[in-house]
């Protein structure tokens, strides 16, 4: 699997883009370690660039940058915890497959979290400008379409009639995830290591 060319297709050309990653044989191991590894060091990188050395600026307080360390802190458990949560998220995949009618199958249920991801992950780059953090969130809702069409594949041999369902409970646990990372380092890099830089 070329990693460019699967992220260009992943973004540009989703739905023809999972019939071939549905039809690769491929392991989670193989899944998280070149792909999922690589993606999520993207906003990651770019979010110690952004907090770390750009700041940002709050209103009625100033322009605010987190001091080196705590950014690379902050940076690291971003990084570990968007692995967890997309590791987490197949597990989820996986375990609702009997409720929908649909096959147990964990490297399938992977190539759906690491996929549906791969938006927020390379939105993630605009991280290095704080401020532009909500088109991140444009890009990450983009992914809940793209992964859509990987239920609909359906990777997960799910009947036409159970994928919709299927699909918005499993949205609820990704936005579960995503939030309870998301409070996770928020709450420990809220105050701690902000500088003034004005």
């Amino acid at each position: 699997m070329n990693l460019v060319q699967r992220v260009q297709a992943i973004v540009l050309k989703p739905k023809e883009e999972w019939i071939k990653i549905k039809a690769e044989q491929t392991t989670v191991n193989q899944l998280f370690m070149s792909y999922a590894v690589i993606l999520a060091a993207i906003p990651a990188a770019a979010q110690f660039i952004g907090f770390g050395l750009i700041g940002q600026k709050v209103p009625f307080v100033g322009w605010y940058r987190y001091s080196l360390g705590s950014a690379l802190l902050r940076s690291i458990f971003s990084y570990i915890l968007s692995l967890v949560a997309v590791y987490v998220f197949a597990m989820v995949i996986n375990a609702l497959a009997p409720n929908f009618s649909s096959a147990q199958n964990m490297p399938n249920a992977m190539k759906l979290a690491v996929f549906g991801m791969t938006p927020g992950w390379v939105a993630g780059v605009l991280n290095i400008f704080p401020d532009l953090s909500f088109l991140v969130v444009l890009a990450s809702l983009y992914g809940l379409y793209v992964l859509y069409l990987g239920f609909n594949t359906p990777m997960m041999e799910t009947p036409k009639e159970k994928v919709m369902g299927y699909y918005i409970v499993s949205i609820i646990a990704a936005v579960v995830l995503v939030a309870v990372a998301g409070l996770i380092v928020g709450a420990m890099f809220a105050v701690r290591g902000v500088t003034n830089v004005l």
